[in-house]
Parts: structure tokens; sequence; C-alpha cells
């Protein structure tokens, strides 16, 4: 399993984007199963549309429907995470959305996280290991 953070979406979608190759391949290629979150649908598909413009938007709701990316239920435990994480890191900030893979990835036990966003993924401690395998 594999969590995906925003900026990936966007750029495997955009090839003008400097990691589009990188990033296309890790959502082509991954074994997955691919798994966000709802804040990053929103976020994704709003820079998708503002970008690349509305196709490229319906293209990410696509891949949601085809089943090549998962979006998590975020539950009341997770909220609670977030907002613990949000807390906690203020001086980064982190942001509601990264603390949202956060808390899905510590509740499923997933290691690897797909960003571009190595200063906030790289400084954040989850609890359940030592530290997250970015990718690309």
């Amino acid at each position: 399993m594999l969590v995906i953070d925003t900026g990936v979406l966007v750029a495997a979608a955009d090839r003008t984007d400097r990691h589009h190759t990188r990033c296309a391949a890790v959502i082509r290629d991954d074994p997955g199963p691919l798994v966000t979150t709802a804040m990053v649908i929103a976020e994704a598909a709003y820079l998708l549309e503002r970008e690349l413009g509305p196709s490229a938007e319906a293209a990410l709701y696509s891949s949601i429907i085809g089943g090549d990316l998962f979006v998590e239920t975020l539950g009341p435990r997770d909220w609670e995470r977030i907002r613990q994480l949000v807390d906690a890191y203020a001086d980064l900030p982190l942001g509601g959305t990264d603390a949202s893979l956060v808390a899905i990835a510590e509740r499923l036990d997933v290691t690897r996280v797909a960003t571009l966003d190595e200063t906030h993924f790289r400084v954040v401690r989850p609890v359940h290991c030592d530290a997250f395998g970015l990718v690309p």
C-alpha cells in the first residue's frame, strides 16, 4: 500500500511539471493499492482544474471510480490525530491535508508515502514506524 500526496497526483497529470516522469511512473507502476484522503482529492482537484482544466480534474475522479486510487474515509479518531499533528507541528506548519495522510498511514500501518513535500514528511515522526519511506 502506498499513501499518495497532492503534489504527486498533480505532477503525474501535468506533462510540463519537472517531476512528471517520476510521479507518473509511481502512479502507473506501484503495485498499490494507492490510497489518499478526501482532503488531498479536494486540493488536487482544485490545482488540476486551475492549471490543466476540467478534463484533468475529471480524470482524477475517473481514477477513483475505476479503482486506481482509493479514498480512505476519515473517522473521529483520524480527526483527533489530525488535530494533534497540526497542533504538535504548528511551527512547521504541517496543515490538515498532510496530517490526514499521516493519520491514515498510522491507522493502516503504511510506511511508504508518495510525496514531493519532503520537508513535512521527513520531519513528522509517525507513531507506527521510525520514519516514512518517501517516493518517488
